[in-house]
């Protein structure tokens, strides 16, 4: 599969693993989720013997397992593992119905994807040539349509999709990399790679400081350019008092709470700065959540309370708050006219940006917020805070109930100071607006 997305990074996973970047604490929770959705999958084909190996380098021992379950009889088998002329693969679970054999692969997605068909062809490929011959091959994944009501139910949880018609399509190219990578592997030389949209598609590859070391970024070479009268237009249809505001989510893969769907966005903080008058200082309100309940219905309440019926409500890329704010009234009925009601009084201050009403050199034809922020307002950084974007505030948010009652009271400090950056920074930025 990396040879597939490039050669160079196959070869440096080979031979020099030592280069890769450094651990990525968002990426190990990703694979950390993965691994999650794998094992609640077996429940689907319970009382399987796990063929698992003790370490990452030692599959072999996979390989003898699998087959001395397949000896014996098991019906089912988690991480079967098959090794054919130097190349081996693991099938999550391999369940033996009728007399008849059929490989099914785990996904934490809600769709099989098409790296999944290339990894799928792969372990058809071996399997099959192994001397084990499949009846069928699916990706097991998420059902994005299931909603938690009570207990898991992990009957709906999942969905199933047979692969087979495709990676039987795909054998004469899998048999074409394999040939390939073994010539590559067996002269140990480097091969040299232009970097790419490939260093990051399908997946980031984790050499990418290394080959992107060299690479000098590019930097706009857009003029300065300010439309007043636009910009004055667009200001002065706003309503006070300004609620400056912004939503924090957090998505599992497997639905924690009632009325939520796998990889759902929920909302568990959000800052608010009110602008009462043009001229007046902001007040600031906040909410999070404890890191245990669902934080939802209390975060509702509070909004609604603090929004009041009246004054503008500026966003940054509203389709964002906006999506999660319907969410909220789907899922919480009761609250529906309140919620919708906010969502009519929604302005997005990216407007003069994406437009170019307000472009500057610097943003490098970027209209995000924290490409404008230290360009307009350089003396507000998140570089000073320990938690510096909205993954890693989701992140860390998952993982309060784990935490000490001393790591909890630090992080939900840095939490709260995050995301009061992001309002502090819409409001800095419309104040600068307002002076032109």
């Amino acid at each position: 599969m990396y040879g597939c997305q490039c050669p160079k990074r196959l070869y440096l996973h080979k031979f020099k693993p030592e280069l890769r970047n450094p651990e990525d604490e968002a990426q190990e929770s990703i694979f950390a989720t993965g691994t999650d959705v794998g094992l609640l999958a077996r429940e689907l084909f319970p009382n399987g013997a796990s063929a698992e190996p003790p370490n990452a380098f030692s599959y072999h021992i996979a390989v003898e397992k699998t087959a001395k379950y397949i000896a014996q009889q098991h019906s089912v088998i988690y991480e079967a593992a098959f090794n054919f002329e130097g190349v081996m693969c693991a099938i999550d679970i391999l369940v033996k119905k009728r007399n008849k054999w059929y490989a099914f692969e785990v996904k934490g997605t809600k769709s099989v994807k098409d790296p999944h068909l290339l990894d799928g062809s792969l372990q058809y490929f071996v399997i099959n040539n192994a001397g084990l011959k499949l009846e069928d091959i699916s990706i097991i994944h998420l059902n994005g349509e299931y909603i938690r009501n009570g207990k898991l139910d992990v009957q709906k949880l999942f969905a199933s999709e047979s692969i087979l018609e495709q990676v039987i399509g795909n054998k004469e190219f899998v048999q074409q990399k394999i040939s390939e990578f073994k010539r590559l592997l067996a002269e140990k030389k480097e091969p040299v790679i232009d970097v790419g949209k490939h260093c990051y598609k399908p997946y980031e590859c984790d050499f990418t400081n290394l080959c992107w070391a060299n690479v000098v970024k590019e930097s706009s070479a857009g003029e300065k350019h300010i439309d007043k009268k636009s910009i004055r237009k667009f200001l002065g249809e706003l309503e006070y008092p300004l609620f400056f505001f912004d939503f924090e989510t957090v998505m599992s893969a497997v639905p924690e709470f009632d009325f939520s769907r796998p990889y759902q966005q929920i909302p568990f903080q959000y800052s608010l700065h009110i602008q009462k008058s043009r001229n007046g200082e902001p007040d600031h309100h906040e909410f999070l959540g404890d890191g245990i309940s669902d934080p939802r219905e209390e975060l509702i309440k509070d909004l609604l309370k603090q929004l009041g019926k009246k004054g503008s409500i500026i966003v940054w890329y509203k389709s964002f708050e906006i999506t999660r704010l319907k969410e909220l009234a789907r899922d919480f009925p009761k609250y529906e006219k309140g919620i919708n009601s906010l969502i009519d009084r929604i302005v997005d201050l990216i407007i003069p940006f994406k437009s170019g009403w307000y472009e500057l050199p610097n943003f490098n034809g970027s209209a995000s917020l924290k490409s404008v922020l230290p360009v307009m307002i350089p003396e507000l950084s998140y570089g000073e805070l320990e938690i510096q974007e909205g993954g890693t505030a989701s992140l860390v948010y998952s993982q309060l109930k784990n935490q000490s009652l001393e790591i909890q009271t630090q992080q939900r400090k840095d939490l709260l100071e995050y995301c009061k950056l992001d309002t502090l920074a819409m409001v800095r930025i419309w104040e600068k607006l307002d002076r032109i």
